[in-house]
């Protein structure tokens, strides 16, 4: 069956349809330019004038503000040359698309995908923007004539309703005359009831004599006329889709949609006979995919749809068209099928990088075949250009936001400070704006709530601290009662104990000591046996670390056992090499009977040949060592460029970046005589793998590494 309009009207028990359908696909008599008739039900024309081009999609946008020369620009001109007092100066575009902060290559693709209608998908962290850009993409679809879908009754299959469309605004011109043509029909059944009733009723007493009689015959007659009535209701169509207000392209946002809510049912009726069952086609409700015709149908996480219902969208992208059935198998609607239901959309779908290995494979593949897969970036190189957009970006959340004072221009620079510290990367921004849109608005919180007329940068400071993750809470508290119970130690020298450090979740800096101890083996040779709840990747640094232990100790281990403790790690274990160099030390400490020096934290990855290699939260790591009283830490060489601690931090403790194992051992040991034998043993091993020991990272920063 097919949904385009016929040239059959749909009559009901000899009634006719006030508007037939025509060949045409519209409504014989309707009136299609009445008077009175609200502008916005009028068939829309393309019109040029009234946004700006496809083609200027993604296009740089002016500000009003003064902007100094780039030549005037240092790289300490947070603000990118803005000269401003505050936000309030900094004029917000009115499109989406000009609203996106970085996401060059995403926002051509859109661009491209938006002219030529195909589809998308974009995999990225949360909060880089990719529901802004579906919105986007909404509004800057190619204008097409929108249509309003209706449900006919089926006279001759009352389980298989008619689906006709008609142009937007059309539809609820054409219910409310079936409306007045059923009101004319009761209003003319009621006075046929009443002139019977009256006849019976007069009869029953003035020649029967029997008022009872009179009584019990008017209400069979006012019954029957009720129950006869009943069938009128079918002749109302049900208006399935309506885009009568709608000014631009469809935006449904399905994410998380249940089968229902995504591909249309039918609602479930107790009374299926009896005259008092409610009409196949009024019980029809429509989709997201319905709704989104002629739009975008975005959905995030898409690879939480279950197969089923992945599998229809992909009929629904392929055909065009579906057709509404009941989710529930054991409903009355599971017997309910109309004919099918335009889905001319345009899917939008998003997800992290785990969507792709639960997504069905071939609606990916629809996806490709007929569209773009774009990954999202969460960072972008720090530019006067981009400053300049995320002091907008400050604007932007001011404003959609409608109950924030607006930030000064210290406070906006110390917003984008942050921005440069989330990226972790030096010379780079954050583009999880979410995130960073969230330290925004608690600032503006702050500020609201002091009666404040601007948010400054000392709010900014504060909500920093209010604003912290969850992690970052459990880690300060960690750390606290670390203190009280006296578990961390910052002072002098111990054998085989070093202070590490760790990372939890994204931000939340904590220090784990790391202890070693060697007994003799009681087995077939010696074995290393680390505890800690470690994760797969901590258990193949472990076993790195044996190896270089092997090659740089004089001591005979195959007949000792080496165990590694990682203390007070917690349910949630170890996971990443970032503790190689902190083991490795320890474990040498304890073989060579050597004290560690407990004011030095330490962090880094290590290669089998004693390399030191980048890890990642660096920031975060030695704010944590700062926090827990440490004077010294050690980071690799490779990490150098992505420090960037808060300012009360830089005089609390010294960064010493090393690039080879020999050097932690020479800054961390105790004692000189014997420290300094280690180490040029350690050297004279290594010989060219010490010299060629400098960790080269590509241009712009370090390679993304665990934590």
């Amino acid at each position: 069956m097919s949904n385009e309009t016929e040239d059959t009207d749909v009559p009901d028990e000899g009634e006719e349809d006030p508007f037939p359908l025509n060949g045409s696909g519209t409504r014989e008599g309707d009136p299609d330019e009445q008077p009175d008739r609200p502008a916005e039900q009028q068939p829309r024309e393309a019109d040029e004038d009234e946004a700006p081009s496809i083609d200027d999609l993604g296009s740089e946008v002016e500000f009003d503000a003064e902007i100094a020369d780039d030549e005037e620009i240092g790289k300490d001109d947070l603000l990118g040359g803005l000269r401003i007092d505050s936000t309030a100066e900094i004029e917000v575009p009115d499109r989406l698309v000009d609203q996106v902060i970085g996401q060059e290559h995403a926002r051509d693709v859109v661009m491209k995908a938006a002219k030529q209608r195909r589809h998308v998908m974009m995999i990225g962290s949360p909060g880089t923007g990719k529901s802004m850009l579906a919105k986007a993409m909404a509004e800057l679809l190619p204008k097409e004539e929108l249509q309003d879908v209706l449900v006919y009754h089926n006279p001759d299959d009352g389980n298989e309703p008619k689906v006709r469309t008609v142009p937007a605004g059309k539809g609820e011109q054409i219910i409310d005359a079936h409306k007045e043509e059923a009101q004319k029909r009761d209003q003319l059944r009621s006075l046929l009831m009443w002139i019977v009733i009256a006849v019976v009723a007069g009869y029953a007493i003035l020649a029967m004599g029997n008022p009872i009689l009179a009584v019990i015959g008017a209400v069979l007659i006012y019954i029957g006329f009720k129950y006869a009535s009943r069938g009128s209701d079918a002749m109302i169509p049900n208006l399935l889709v309506n885009n009568a207000d709608t000014k631009t392209a469809p935006f449904e946002d399905a994410t998380g949609a249940h089968a229902g809510a995504l591909l249309g049912d039918v609602r479930h009726d107790p009374f299926q006979s009896g005259g008092m069952e409610t009409p196949s086609h009024d019980r029809v409700e429509a989709g997201a995919i319905h709704k989104a015709n002629k739009g975008v149908l975005f959905i995030d996480e898409i690879n939480t749809l279950d197969v089923r219902s992945q599998q229809h969208l992909m009929t629904a992208i392929q055909e065009g068209a579906f057709g509404i059935t009941g989710q529930s198998e054991r409903s009355s609607g599971a017997m309910v099928q109309t004919e099918p239901v335009p889905t001319d959309f345009v899917m939008v779908a998003a997800g992290n990088m785990d969507a792709m290995e639960n997504m069905h494979p071939a609606l990916r593949n629809r996806i490709r075949g007929y569209g773009y897969e774009v990954y999202m970036d969460d960072t972008i190189r720090d530019t006067p250009e981009m400053r300049r957009k995320y002091a907008r970006f400050v604007a932007q959340e001011v404003e959609n936001d409608g109950r924030l004072p607006h930030f000064t221009d210290d406070a906006v620079e110390e917003v984008i400070l942050e921005a440069r510290r989330r990226a972790g990367r030096k010379d780079h921004l954050t583009l999880e704006l979410r995130s960073l849109g969230g330290l925004v608005r608690v600032a503006g919180d702050i500020a609201r709530g002091e009666n404040a007329e601007s948010t400054t940068r000392e709010h900014v400071l504060e909500a920093k601290g209010r604003s912290r993750s969850i992690e970052q809470q459990l880690a300060d508290d960690y750390i606290e009662r670390r203190k009280d119970y006296e578990l961390q130690v910052s002072e002098g020298y111990q054998v085989g104990r070093v202070n590490g450090l760790a990372v939890m979740g994204q931000d939340s800096g904590i220090m784990l000591p790391v202890m070693a101890e060697i007994t003799p083996s009681q087995g077939m040779g010696g074995q290393v046996i680390a505890t800690g709840q470690l994760k797969e990747m901590a258990e193949e640094s472990v076993q790195n670390v044996s190896a270089i232990i092997k090659k740089y100790t004089d001591e005979q281990i195959s007949d000792k056992d080496i165990h590694i403790q990682f203390i007070q790690t917690g349910q949630q274990g170890v996971d990443g090499d970032s503790a190689s160099i902190t083991v490795a030390t320890a474990v040498i400490s304890a073989l060579e009977d050597i004290g560690v020096d407990q004011s030095l934290a330490m962090t880094g990855s290590l290669s089998v040949r004693g390399d030191v290699l980048p890890v990642g939260g660096v920031t975060h790591k030695i704010e944590a060592a700062a926090k827990a009283g440490c004077d010294r830490v050690i980071i690799p060489k490779a990490n150098e460029q992505d420090v960037m601690i808060e300012d009360e931090y830089k005089e609390m403790i010294e960064i010493i970046p090393v690039s080879h194992i020999s050097e932690v051992l020479e800054v961390a040991l105790e004692g000189e005589g014997e420290k300094d034998s280690l180490v040029s043993r350690l050297k004279s091993i290594t010989g060219s793998a010490l010299e060629s020991s400098d960790v080269t990272t590509p241009a712009g920063g370090s390679e993304p590494t665990p934590q």
